[in-house]
């Protein structure tokens, strides 16, 4: 979970904190003068982006990457390139961010480059909520699908309920790969039948009752 600027501040020592005011500073800078590094120089917080682990501790690292994406106001340039050029790590803090920064749909390559990928930690970070808001049927249905192949729980996914419910075809593909894995002699997963239910219409979903067990027979009575 993204932490706030406020909260890494309680949790940062001194040293940290202050390189952390210090590369906020320089990112929301270079936001209000987009053009000073040049055409093809990286402007001087995309240094920053990549030293945050070391500054600031791998556990805050994402957040902090984070903070720096949306105080630079970061353009696909600059998301592309610490994307493509990033580590894992590096790579997940963009992914984790994409839904905070103005670029519209134009971040789609990123997200379906990380579900192309086998690293389940770039697949979580890639089925948030750009995704939920930018991937198209076809390709979100997949991307629910990489998550059950990856074992990457579903939880990860945004709108998750939102975006299956009544989706008949992503049902479908449900049922196929459960019967792959059954025919395989592999585990259905137990996320599988989460998003099974989930792509019920509301209406069937609200009123199908649990099962009940079969009223008692009346008790036999004495003929007079």
């Amino acid at each position: 979970m993204l932490k706030s600027r406020k909260e890494l501040d309680a949790e940062l020592g001194g040293a940290a904190r202050a390189w952390l005011h210090e590369a906020l500073a320089e990112a929301a800078h270079d936001a209000a003068t987009p053009d000073a590094p040049g055409p093809y120089t990286s402007p001087p917080w995309e240094l920053r982006y990549a030293a945050a682990g070391r500054h600031c501790g791998p556990e805050h690292a994402d957040s902090v990457r984070s903070l720096l994406l949306v105080e630079a106001r970061a353009p696909l340039s600059s998301v592309t390139r610490l994307y493509e050029q990033g580590t894992a790590a590096e790579r997940r803090a963009v992914l984790l961010t994409l839904h905070r920064l103005d670029l519209g749909s134009t971040a789609l390559p990123l997200v379906e480059d990380a579900l192309r990928a086998n690293d389940t930690r770039l697949v979580a970070a890639a089925v948030g909520p750009y995704a939920a808001d930018h991937l198209d049927p076809h390709a979100w249905r997949h991307a629910v699908l990489k998550c059950l192949f990856t074992e990457v729980p579903v939880a990860a996914v945004a709108r998750l309920a939102d975006r299956a419910r009544g989706d008949t075809e992503l049902a479908r593909m449900l049922g196929d790969f459960a019967d792959e894995r059954t025919a395989a002699g592999r585990t259905v997963p137990e996320d599988l039948r989460t998003v099974l239910d989930l792509t019920l219409p509301a209406d069937e979903g609200a009123h199908r009752a649990p099962p009940t067990a079969a009223p008692a027979a009346p008790a036999p009575t004495e003929e007079s």
